[in-house]
């Protein structure tokens, strides 16, 4: 069958992307219901960072190894075995009635999560020319986002409606849908194999491993994206709707508004970045504007004592958001800095920055939440809280100095399709 000359590649184009746009929006959901969670559960805020962070845990854990898995079998497999698998976890957590059984479920979804990005890339450039694949892998880009801001104040209105249990529930029922739904389209109608096995050099691979490394511009880029990524990601999908709550006496779904506006930031920040590094024709210096900014961005909460004016707390939404969307110039700097046999690993290295730091940041700030809410002082906890985003934006500073960048070359591009 010829894939890229078939019109079944558009239907393949849509079913990849819902099914993307579904399962990114499960990074951030529960971050809508903590305290939901904390009351049917009697669990305290430590639990619930540790519950958050898992799944981030082992997403970060699988960058690397799916990369080389998905090279090495082929991605029909993994995609769909991914959606069905964040289907599950999600079916389980809204189904839970224990603890144990939501940390099951989250580690589920991660590892279904785990699978998306790389599969899908590669999914995408077996069915559509290299022509039809460079305009398309920026919708493609956009879609996570999207998928973030449909886990704001559309999910909010449906737990609104409907409870959480059954909006989580009909999520997980429609990501299995969408499993089935790319087996057909991937695997039925091409009369693809599902499973392809293809010997991969992996001698090779481990000195790739080894050389990342041992790289000093690896490690700078993966202190960059842990500055910069873990700290958006970790607190919109943990801490940022209660912050909203308990500070401000917001409901839940005036406070998701707020990570709708950051949102609505990181979906211009990815595009601004690159064109901005495009027309300067270098990525460390306004990359070192950007994470300039991120920190007094965060460092504005501890001067505001934990609670800025509310229409400075919504610039502050937008500006952390437009400043993550600039993320896409950590792969920037990886396409610039390793060949193109190594970019791929480099990536997943650069990406784990970001995803580790999303880990820490939800059971960092959870614990500093229950230390001062026994003291019956939430807004303390919060206040004290936000030592921990500029600690580790501080930390991204430090990576983007440290960056090596080669003079006014013509391989720096806007993104890399590792990027998420």
């Amino acid at each position: 069958m010829d894939k890229q000359n078939s019109r079944l590649r558009w239907v393949v184009f849509v079913s990849v992307l819902f099914t993307y746009l579904l399962m990114s929006s499960q990074r951030t959901a529960p971050g809508l219901i903590p305290d939901q969670i904390m009351r049917d559960f009697s669990v305290n805020a430590s639990t619930i960072g540790l519950l958050t962070g898992i799944q981030f845990f082992v997403y970060t854990g699988l960058q690397i190894p799916m990369g080389i898995w998905a090279d090495r079998y082929g991605p029909n497999f993994f995609l769909i075995i991914g959606a069905i698998l964040t289907g599950l976890g999600t079916m389980i957590y809204s189904l839970g009635t224990h603890e144990f059984v939501l940390f099951f479920a989250r580690i589920l979804t991660g590892i279904g999560d785990a699978t998306i990005w790389v599969n899908m890339v590669l999914i995408l450039s077996l069915w559509f020319n290299a022509k039809e694949f460079t305009k398309l892998i920026g919708i493609v880009a956009m879609t996570g986002s999207l998928g973030f801001l449909f886990a704001t104040v559309p999910f909010s209105i449906l737990i609104d409606w409907f409870g959480w249990r059954s909006a989580f529930f009909s999520t997980g029922f429609l990501l299995c849908l969408c499993a089935i739904l790319l087996y057909i389209v991937l695997v039925k109608k091409p009369k693809q194999t599902l499973f392809e096995k293809s010997d991969g050099p992996r001698v090779k691979t481990w000195v790739i491993l080894r050389k990342i490394f041992a790289s000093r511009q690896a490690w700078a880029l993966f202190l960059c994206h842990f500055g910069l990524v873990g700290t958006y990601i970790g607190f919109i999908g943990s801490w940022a709707v209660p912050y909203g709550m308990h500070v401000y006496g917001m409901t839940r779904l005036d406070a998701s508004q707020l990570v709708l506006i950051g949102l609505v930031g990181a979906l211009i920040g990815a595009p601004l970045a690159g064109w901005i590094s495009s027309r300067l024709d270098m990525i460390k210096r306004p990359y070192i504007f950007v994470h300039v900014i991120i920190v007094l961005s965060w460092s504005a909460f501890l001067f505001l004592k934990g609670h800025p004016p509310y229409s400075l707390l919504v610039c502050l939404f937008f500006i952390i958001g437009l400043a993550y969307g600039a993320n896409a110039l950590t792969f920037a700097a990886v396409r610039q800095s390793f060949p193109i046999k190594e970019s791929g690993i480099a990536s997943g290295f650069a990406n784990t920055g970001g995803f580790l730091s999303a880990v820490l940041l939800p059971s960092i700030f959870g614990s500093v939440l229950d230390h001062f809410q026994a003291a019956g002082n939430i807004s303390a906890g919060y206040y004290y809280g936000f030592f921990i985003p500029v600690v580790f934006s501080a930390i991204g500073l430090i990576g983007v100095f440290c960056i090596r960048e080669r003079e006014r070359s013509a391989a720096a591009k806007p993104i890399s399709v590792h990027s998420k």
